[in-house]
C-alpha cells in the first residue's frame, strides 16, 4: 500500500506544528548554506590571482605562506630557470600592500599592489588587456572588484574623470580597470609596472621577487620540465620552491585550510546547523508519533506491520526535508546576492553546493525519523485498548 497521502495527511492536521517544522528546517537549511558559502568563498577568492597568470610552473620562497605572507628570492633563480629545456620566459611579480587613499573621502585603507613587467603581460588578457598605461611612470590599474571603501573609482574612471590619488604618499594615476576581486587577504587590489612598483616600495630590491612565472614552450612536458627544475633548482639552492599551477594553487588553499582557523570555522557552523536541524524535525516527528499513537496502535491491530508504521515516519521525514529546503534554498540565494554585493566576495549559488545541502537536509531528516520511530514499535493495541 502506498503510504505517502497517510505522512502527509498527518503532517498537515496540524498546520502550526507543520509550518514550524519547515521554519526549523529552512532555518537549518539557510544556516548550512550560509556556512559553505562563506567557506567556499573564501578559497575560491583566494585562489584568483593565481588562476589568472599565465604559466605553467611558479617559482616561490620556502618561507612564503600565502600571498599576504609572502617571501622574497633572487631574481637569478628565475634566470637560472630560463636554461631549462622546454622553457620558454620567465617573469618575476612583486607583492605588497599599500595604504590607498580614497580620491572622494581622503580616508585610507590597505591595497594589494601587485607588480609585473608590463612587456611581458603575466596575467590572462581577459584580466589585462592593456598593459600600455603601467609604462608610464606612477600610473596603475585599479581592480573594479575591490570593496567599495577605496571610494567610486571605476565610476570616475568610465565618466571620463582623471583619478589621481595617492599611495604610500605618493601621488599616482589610474590608467585603466582590470577585475580581479576582493579576497579575505585583500580587499582590493592595484596593478602597475615593476619600475612603477620599485618607487613605491623604494626599499624594496629589484633583484628579490616574490612569484616567479614561468612559462613553457608549445609541446613540452609540464611535469617532465617541473621534476627536473625541482631536482636540479629547488633541491641544489634550497632557497626557492618550484610549483606546478596545481600545486600553486594548493599552496594558497593550503594556509587557508590549515594555518587559519576561519576553514574550521566554518565547517563547524555547517555541523552545528545540521545538528540544529536534527533536533527540529526529531521534536516534531516523535511530538507526531505521540500524538498519534492510538491511531499507530489501531493500525497494528487491523494488521498493518511495524514495517509499514514505520515507512510511514520516515516519509513524513522526507516530505520534511523537501519542504524545508525549498524555501530555504530560495532565500540563501537572496542573501548570496545581498552578501556578494556588500563584499565583493564571490558568494554564488551553485549546483553542487546545493545538493550537497539537500543530500545533508534529507540525511537530518532521515536520522531525526530512525530516532523518532522507536516511539512507533510501542504501539501495542493492548496497551492503548
Amino acid at each position: 500500500m502506498f503510504a505517502i497521502p497517510l505522512a502527509w495527511l498527518q503532517l498537515k492536521r496540524e498546520r502550526i506544528r507543520l509550518l514550524v517544522a519547515l521554519a526549523g528546517i529552512s532555518f537549518a537549511v539557510i544556516l548550512m548554506f550560509i556556512q559553505l558559502g562563506f567557506r567556499d568563498a573564501l578559497f575560491d577568492s583566494a585562489v584568483v590571482f593565481h588562476k589568472s597568470l599565465q604559466g605553467e610552473i611558479f617559482l616561490v620562497s620556502p618561507q612564503s605562506n600565502a600571498l599576504i605572507a609572502m617571501q622574497q628570492f633572487s631574481e637569478r633563480r628565475l634566470y637560472q630557470a630560463l636554461g631549462f629545456e622546454g622553457v620558454e620566459s620567465v617573469s618575476p611579480v612583486y607583492l605588497d600592500f599599500a595604504l590607498w587613499k580614497n580620491p572622494a573621502n581622503r580616508s585610507t585603507r590597505s591595497i594589494m599592489v601587485i607588480g609585473f613587467n608590463p612587456d611581458e603581460p603575466v596575467f590572462n588578457p581577459d584580466i589585462v588587456a592593456d598593459t600600455a598605461p603601467i609604462r608610464t611612470p606612477d600610473v596603475v590599474l585599479f581592480d573594479q572588484a575591490s570593496r567599495p571603501e577605496f571610494g567610486p573609482i571605476a565610476e570616475m574612471f568610465n565618466q571620463g574623470q582623471e583619478v589621481k590619488t595617492e599611495v604610500l604618499g605618493r601621488q599616482i594615476k589610474v590608467g585603466g580597470l582590470v577585475k580581479l576581486g576582493a579576497s579575505f587577504g585583500a580587499d582590493g587590489n592595484i596593478l602597475t609596472s615593476d619600475l612603477n612598483f620599485l618607487r613605491l616600495f623604494d626599499r624594496r630590491q629589484k633583484g628579490l621577487v616574490d612569484v616567479g612565472v614561468v612559462k613553457l614552450k608549445p609541446g613540452a612536458d609540464p611535469e617532465k620540465v617541473l621534476k627536473e627544475m625541482q631536482a636540479n633548482l629547488q633541491d641544489v639552492t634550497q632557497d626557492v620552491k618550484v610549483l606546478s599551477r596545481q600545486g600553486f594553487i594548493d599552496f594558497e588553499l593550503n594556509y587557508w585550510k590549515s594555518s587559519t582557523a576561519i576553514g574550521f570555522i566554518f565547517t563547524l557552523g555547517t555541523a552545528l546547523g545540521f545538528v540544529v536541524g536534527t533536533v527540529i524535525v526529531y521534536q516534531i516527528l516523535y511530538t507526531d508519533v505521540s500524538d498519534h499513537l492510538a491511531e499507530y496502535a489501531t493500525l497494528k491491530a487491523m494488521g498493518y506491520t511495524n514495517f509499514y508504521l514505520l515507512q510511514v515516519v520516515f516519509q513524513e521525514a522526507l516530505i520534511l526535508s523537501v519542504l524545508g529546503f525549498i524555501p530555504g534554498f530560495l532565500l540563501c540565494t537572496l542573501l548570496y546576492k545581498l552578501t556578494r554585493d556588500a563584499t565583493s566576495l564571490p558568494v554564488v549559488m551553485t549546483t553542487e553546493r546545493a545538493l550537497m545541502v539537500f543530500g545533508l537536509t534529507v540525511a537530518m531528516c532521515v536520522i531525526s525519523g530512525a530516532i523518532a520511530v522507536r516511539k512507533v514499535q510501542d504501539a501495542d493495541p493492548a496497551d492503548i485498548f
